[in-house]
């Protein structure tokens, strides 16, 4: 279970509230207006933006006082956060290890997960010779190394098409159901959500509201989710 007691979490000018709840194993979207504080929400959880108050339990461990690094998360960013001097393998195995010194076993590790991604045979390359979708697998194939307990997505699929996401999503679904991860997902797509999510936060005035099922707030939105849907 991943708790959140009466948080206040601060980002610049503005702060987010948030006392909710996300049962082990969740697949949930975090959707709102722009600028309402989605990405704030699981930045604070993953540890990159302080509390002003309350508490981030995770299997009632207070994740507070944890330093980003040691904290049971793994984080999908916009820009797929590869270093452009590194090849693939390289990039995919800072999963593990972040001086790259990786042991046989760990190579093998490293070379199953690109297989699992779809990119065995570019082990090799550079991110600057890959598409945008193969750029996304390599992080993909990252966090799956990675082996955490928590996966925040923060659009990392934006600017893919339709079909490519929608591919991306699909795969971001099967590893979640393979090794039980917890999948929070920001979105500005309610078809995202509605494809991978099974409950939605709604992060609007400076609330992150507790999570519903995604087809009932969807399909019944909030006046401030609906003035953003249109």
């Amino acid at each position: 279970m991943l708790r959140l007691e009466k948080c206040e979490i601060a980002n610049g000018v503005f702060t987010v509230r948030a006392d909710l709840q996300i049962a082990a194993g969740s697949r949930v979207a975090v959707v709102g207006p722009s600028g309402a504080g989605k990405t704030t929400l699981i930045e604070a959880i993953a540890g990159f933006l302080p509390l002003i108050q309350g508490r981030i339990l995770w299997r009632r461990q207070d994740l507070n006082a944890m330093d980003p690094g040691k904290r049971p998360v793994a984080m999908l960013f916009q820009d797929g956060n590869l270093f452009p001097h590194l090849t693939v393998a390289q990039n995919a195995g800072l999963g593990l290890r972040p001086n790259l010194r990786l042991t046989l076993p760990e190579q093998a590790k490293v070379q199953r997960a690109l297989d699992r991604v779809g990119l065995a045979d570019l082990a090799a390359r550079k991110p600057a010779a890959l598409s945008g979708g193969q750029q996304s697998r390599v992080a993909l194939a990252r966090v799956l190394l990675q082996r955490r307990d928590l996966l925040l997505l923060d659009e990392p699929f934006a600017a893919l098409g339709p079909a490519l996401k929608a591919e991306m999503l699909d795969l971001v679904a099967e590893i979640a159901s393979e090794t039980g991860a917890t999948v929070l997902m920001v979105s500005h797509d309610p078809q995202d959500a509605r494809r991978i999510a099974d409950q939605v936060i709604l992060v609007a005035e400076g609330q992150a509201h507790a999570p519903q099922p995604t087809a009932e707030l969807l399909d019944n939105p909030p006046p401030a989710l609906k003035a953003y849907l249109g």
